[in-house]
């Protein structure tokens, strides 16, 4: 069973930072798109960042120049850092591994993202 081992969720102030770290398998990670999905209360879920197997980023449009995405190839491991983060950033965080190759799309468990005004 394909496991994505997600952590660093939590609560924090508006202006604040948080670090969400998804570790998972590495015959997934090499060949995997990674991506951070969010869903809050009442609303779909959403792309909020990807990063390819080779490095290739894309953004949401509410998150670009506040959050940063990164895969550290050694440890199996997608990364997402969040600065200056705003009440509606508040969301689930779903890790995702997209292997297109296999025609397989994986999801972590979810930690919950809160930002207080």
């Amino acid at each position: 069973q394909v496991q994505l081992v997600e952590s660093g969720g939590g609560l924090v102030q508006a202006g604040g930072s948080l670090r969400l770290s998804c570790a998972t398998s590495r015959s997934i990670f090499i060949f995997a798109r990674m991506g951070w999905y969010r869903q809050a209360p009442g609303k779909q879920r959403e792309l909020v960042a990807a990063i390819t197997s080779g490095g290739s980023t894309n953004y949401a449009d509410s998150v670009k120049g506040r959050f940063t995405i990164s895969r550290d190839n050694a440890k199996n491991t997608v990364y997402l850092q969040m600065n200056s983060l705003k009440p509606e950033d508040t969301a689930v965080y779903y890790c995702n591994a997209d292997v297109a190759a296999w025609k397989q799309v994986y999801w972590g468990q979810g930690p919950q993202v809160t930002v207080s005004s």
